[in-house]
C-alpha cells in the first residue's frame, strides 16, 4: 500500500529507544526506499499540544491505516 504525504497512520510495533508504542498516531511526511528495497516512510510524531516529539523512519510493515472505529486515547510519553 502506499500511503499519501501528510496521511496519518498508526505505528504497529513499540519503537522503545524514542518511547513509541504500538497504536501511536504519526504524519507521513516523506517516502522512501529503505533495506532491501521495502517501501519505507519518514514519520512525524506530534505531542496532545502539537509539538513534534520525534521524527523516524521505518519500513512499510511497521504502519497501518487508521480505521474509522478507532479513538483517539492521551498517554504519558515515558524517557527513552
Amino acid at each position: 500500500m502506499t500511503y499519501k504525504l501528510f496521511e496519518e497512520v498508526v505505528l504497529t510495533k513499540d519503537i522503545h529507544e524514542r518511547g513509541l508504542k504500538k497504536g501511536d498516531v504519526a504524519t507521513i511526511v516523506e517516502h522512501h526506499p529503505v533495506s532491501d528495497k521495502k517501501d519505507g516512510y519518514s514519520l512525524e510524531l506530534f505531542n496532545a499540544l502539537g509539538d513534534t516529539i520525534a521524527v523516524i523512519t521505518l519500513p512499510e510493515s511497521a504502519i497501518e491505516p487508521l480505521t474509522e472505529n478507532e479513538i483517539f486515547s492521551v498517554r504519558l510519553l515515558e524517557a527513552a
